[in-house]
């Protein structure tokens, strides 16, 4: 949902990483062994804030840590920091983040005199399940820190398939609900930010906020380089959609297209 990803991932940059906790470490040492360190860099267009009607063109590092020997069979760009504890292969259970980036009048004209929504972050739990060998469906639960006081839920499905040993394809729907608490941060409107905004007084309730598409075109250049051409399509929806923000400067409809790439370094402790 990029109403969701926006306010978070592109206000400014982001940190995205992935551990999983191998069954080979010995107790004591969890950390001890072969690992991968992946750095690198993506660059799209996305809306100047959660529901935004004008685009900028923005940088994000890209950073993933994971452990040698640790397979990965699908990852998404939307995926937030995440540390599975339960890995069967089919199924992955486990903590996730996020870091929230400030939004305020700097990233828009659009937000003067309303409220700036503070750095913090997100935290909570997920959870992906492979019922086919081509599907891969995933849920995150986060509870916001200091940012904002709601609950957030991401629902995401993705079909992926090689198309050569090393070209991937992969798609899917999305979705995002939270709570009243999240969306008032966000598209709330009070009755002294209407005044010094000029937009009408709004009080949103919880409920779906996004659907969306997403996909991907995933190149493995060689055996450390990666790289990819990423899309999403989202549509606000009800405590979204009907804020006085969106309705009278921003828009419904939102989109973001980019490209990344990333190099592995391989490294022991």
């Amino acid at each position: 949902m990029i109403g969701n990803k926006v306010a978070g991932l592109v206000a400014g940059g982001a940190l995205l990483a992935a551990a999983t906790l191998g069954a080979r470490a010995e107790p004591g040492a969890w950390f001890s062994g072969d690992w991968h360190l992946t750095l690198g860099a993506a660059v799209f267009t996305a809306p100047d804030y959660a529901g935004a009607r004008d685009y900028l063109i923005r940088g994000q590092p890209l950073v993933s840590l994971s452990r040698a020997g640790a397979v990965t069979r699908f990852s998404s760009r939307n995926d937030n920091i995440s540390i599975a504890v339960i890995d069967t292969g089919d199924v992955r259970v486990g903590a996730t983040g996020k870091i929230v980036f400030r939004r305020d009048a700097g990233d828009s004209p659009d937000l003067a005199g309303l409220d700036p929504v503070r750095w913090g972050a997100e935290v909570g739990a997920f959870a992906e399940v492979y019922p086919t060998g081509w599907l891969r469906l995933r849920g995150e639960l986060r509870r916001g820190i200091r940012a904002h006081d709601g609950v957030v839920a991401d629902l995401a499905a993705d079909a992926f398939v090689d198309v050569t040993p090393t070209v991937r394809l992969s798609g899917g729907p999305r979705l995002s609900a939270a709570t009243a608490d999240y969306f008032d941060a966000y598209y709330g409107v009070g009755a002294a930010e209407a005044a010094a905004s000029g937009l009408g007084v709004y009080a949103p309730a919880g409920g779906i906020g996004a659907v969306g598409l997403g996909g991907a075109v995933t190149w493995q250049a060689s055996e450390r380089v990666t790289t990819s051409l990423f899309g999403e399509y989202s549509r606000l929806m009800g405590p979204a959609a009907d804020s006085t923000l969106v309705r009278q400067r921003g828009a419904r409809d939102q989109f973001l297209l980019g490209v990344s790439a990333t190099y592995r370094f391989d490294f022991s402790l």
